[in-house]
Parts: C-alpha cells; sequence; structure tokens
C-alpha cells in the first residue's frame, strides 16, 4: 500500500531530529574503503555487548583518537594500551574481554581480508546473508553486532538495503511508522536509509 504523506514528514521529522549513525558519533567518516569499513567494525565489537550505546561510541572515539584506525594500528597497540583507552571511556566491566578481542579480531581482518573489509563483501559474492554470517566469525560480532555494521553500511553496499533490525522496527512501531523494511525503505531517498535505522533505534532507547 502506497505509504502516506504524514509517515513520510514523520521519517522526515526522524532524520532531522535523530539521524547521526553511531559511525558520525564515533567520527567515522564512512566510505567504501579499508580504514572507515574498519573503523564501523569497530563499533560493532563495541556496541555488540549490553553496554550503553555512548559508553561504546565514547569508546571507540579513544580508541580512534589513540591512533588504533586499521587492524594493524589496533595489533600494534599492547593490550594494555587497548584496555587504557577503554577505560578513559569508562568502558567498564568489559574491557578486558574487548581489549582481547580486539586484537582478535585486527589478526582475522589481516590474515584473511588483507585488512580490507570489501574483500569479506567479495567472499560472500555480495550476498546479505553471507556477509552476516562471515562477520559473525569476528570475535565480540553476533546477530547484534553484525546487524549494527549491516544497519549502518547499507548506504555503500547495496545488497544490504533496507536493513532495518529487530530494534528498529520496534522504534518504528512505537512512532506510528510501518514495522516492515520495504515499507520504511519507501519512505526515505536510499542514502538516508542508514540515518533512519538509526534514528528509529534512538527512539527505543
Amino acid at each position: 500500500m502506497p505509504e502516506s504523506e504524514d509517515q513520510r514528514r514523520k521519517a522526515g521529522e526522524l532524520l532531522r531530529e535523530h539521524g547521526r549513525t553511531f559511525c558520525d558519533e564515533a567520527g567515522v567518516r564512512l566510505h567504501d574503503s579499508p580504514a572507515p569499513l574498519y573503523q564501523l567494525l569497530v563499533v560493532c565489537v563495541l556496541s555488540a555487548i549490553r553496554i550503553r550505546a555512548q559508553t561504546a561510541v565514547d569508546a571507540a572515539r579513544e580508541l580512534f583518537a589513540a591512533g588504533y584506525r586499521s587492524p594493524k594500528a589496533m595489533l600494534d597497540a599492547t593490550w594494555q594500551e587497548r584496555v587504557d583507552a577503554l577505560g578513559r571511556a569508562n568502558y567498564r566491566r568489559y574491557d578486558e574481554s574487548t581489549a582481547t578481542a580486539l586484537g582478535e579480531g585486527a589478526q582475522l581482518v589481516l590474515d584473511r581480508w588483507h585488512g580490507d573489509l570489501r574483500k569479506l563483501r567479495a567472499e560472500a559474492g555480495h550476498d546479505a546473508r553471507r556477509i552476516r554470517g562471515l562477520l559473525r566469525e569476528v570475535p565480540r560480532i553476533g546477530p547484534v553486532g553484525a546487524e549494527i555494521f549491516c544497519r549502518e553500511a547499507q548506504g555503500l553496499w547495496p545488497e544490504l538495503r533496507p536493513t532495518f533490525d529487530k530494534r528498529a522496527l520496534q522504534g518504528a512501531g512505537a512512532v506510528g511508522l510501518p514495522a516492515d523494511p520495504a515499507r520504511l525503505a519507501a519512505l526515505v531517498a536510499e542514502s538516508d536509509l542508514p540515518r533512519l535505522a538509526a534514528a528509529l533505534v534512538r527512539v527505543t532507547l
């Protein structure tokens, strides 16, 4: 059924008021090249556990400010340096295990995809389901982390469109928008899909 002008207006308001992605907040200028894609992966690792979204974003900013913006830089940092960066963002309780996961993940990205997650996409044959499966091979990335990656990367990789995970769909229902990915996608331009998904998640937080 055609989406109403009221729904389009409501989607536009959500974009204006809440349409900042996790990457935006972490200072990542996301585009289809190795370093930004890896930084998105780091944001996903940090967000994949039960912790406040803002704390995860703050932790990402601390890691990137320390220079750990590529898998090689992350791996070259000592485990304690990673723990310390997480601690500065008050990323407590999970700081030690996350520092380990970040090191192991960086090693995997270097060994398997030569530091370039576009090679993960190629290995998956540009298939959204297989992309999610490969992402889940990265330490700490489970279904939630994989969905966050796809939600934010859908503006770059068309096969991921539309991605509105469970939380985003809950947000859509809460504000009177259709809780259906295809119908939600029809409300905004393709380039705005990551921002709309992020705004709907914020509705639930």
